[in-house]
């Protein structure tokens, strides 16, 4: 076979967002894209502030030569040092550009990190639900995902965490705001999980490090704050990507930080550098390095993600569906009013909406509704979510 059979199991078990955006590109070349409710893919809606297309223009006439050359592997100075003088208005320790690797996209980031921490068999600890290109990127490094509960409301289950702890225990993993989820981890169970990691940390005789992946940081509501985690733990690292708050998905730019108070951060940082090359990026695209280090303080008009949130939530809630309104991000994961998570997303497909399967995130019973699209979209749908939701409260 030309496949491994790694791979093929993998692919098997591959991810039910891209299952389901298949589904509706091919609905949409049946019925019609306007009588087809596309919600399962987190791909923004909204276009990039006008000051990237500034940007881009004036560093494309730029005359200075060697401007797409190889730089670094930790991406060009300038921007790490942007990024740090960004971190520091925020945080209480101080960055410099030698604790920042420019990476592509928080999913290279990651991998970036899990390589340059992980042995054969160490665990990484990850509440669920969760995205779960997790497992792909912490098996891609040998690593063990160990997943644990988190409470009905998508708090953090400290207990469950801690129950989860072995010698292997490498990293716990987080993501605040949540996908698919959206909820935002409140600063005193961060500082719980803290004193829990530094508790284990001195057992052990090494650190647990916490990794922190942030996409959505900016995508907040309700005048929510997003707690930091450097001020709280210093063995952390927080990644992310500008593909949420810029709506810069394709362009694959993001960044790794790693806490300055961290015990090995030389080494650290050594090491996220060699990753960054030797598992194929070299170095992040030069030409968004410049774009973004220059757009750090920008982002999409949020508010128009909360209308769309509240639009969403106040029709589902009329009509009986049932869910924890989301702090921030762009999704809903109300539950499902079966058991079977996968029969109601099928029974929304008849309605040609598509959504995600809450098992595909380790959240069964309840279905993942990306609502980073246009109004008309949440409108055109909402006749079929309560037709649906009818079949099963008769």
């Amino acid at each position: 076979m030309a496949v491994s059979q790694k791979i093929l199991k993998s692919i098997e078990g591959s991810s039910w967002i891209r299952r389901m955006f298949e589904e509706g590109e091919e609905r949409k070349a049946k019925f019609g894209a306007e009588n087809v409710f596309d919600f399962s893919l987190g791909n923004p809606i909204l276009e990039p502030p006008l000051k990237f297309k500034q940007a881009l223009k004036e560093l494309a006439d730029d005359p200075r030569e060697g401007l797409h050359a190889y730089m670094s592997n930790a991406g060009f100075v300038e921007t790490r040092q942007a990024v740090a003088d960004y971190l520091n208005k925020f945080r209480g320790a101080v960055f410099s550009a030698n604790d920042i690797v420019m990476t592509v996209g928080a999913g290279g980031g990651l991998n970036v990190v899990l390589k340059t921490l992980l042995d054969p068999g160490d665990e990484v600890v990850i509440p669920r639900p969760y995205f779960v290109e997790y497992n792909f990127y912490v098996d891609n490094h040998q690593g063990l995902p160990c997943i644990v509960p988190t409470k009905r409301d998508f708090s953090l289950d400290i207990g469950a965490i801690e129950a989860a702890i072995t010698s292997k225990t490498k990293a716990v993993l987080i993501n605040s705001p949540n996908n698919p989820t959206g909820r935002v981890y409140h600063q005193q169970e961060l500082v719980h999980l803290a004193d829990l990691l530094l508790h284990h940390s001195k057992r052990l005789g090494r650190p647990i490090y916490l990794i922190s992946d942030e996409p959505y940081r900016k995508i907040a509501y309700d005048g929510i704050t997003v707690p930091g985690i450097f001020d709280i733990y210093a063995e952390s690292f927080v990644v992310t990507s500008f593909s949420k708050d810029l709506s810069l998905p394709g362009e694959r730019i993001g960044y790794a930080a790693a806490s300055p108070d961290m015990a090995d951060k030389k080494m650290i940082m050594a090491g996220m550098v060699l990753a960054n090359r030797i598992l194929g990026y070299v170095n992040a695209p030069a030409f968004m390095q410049r774009a973004v280090a220059l757009l750090l303080e920008e982002s999409i008009d949020i508010s128009m993600y909360q209308k769309k949130r509240d639009m969403l939530c106040s029709g589902l809630a009329s009509f009986g569906y049932q869910f924890e309104r989301p702090g921030g991000a762009f999704y809903l994961f109300p539950r499902t009013p079966v058991e079977d998570d996968v029969e109601f997303v099928m029974a929304l497909k008849e309605e040609n909406i598509l959504t995600v399967p809450g098992s595909g995130f380790g959240g069964p019973g309840h279905f993942r509704i990306a609502y980073c699209v246009l109004d008309s979209v949440i409108e055109g749908a909402l006749a079929g979510f309560e037709r649906v939701i009818k079949k099963y409260y008769r």
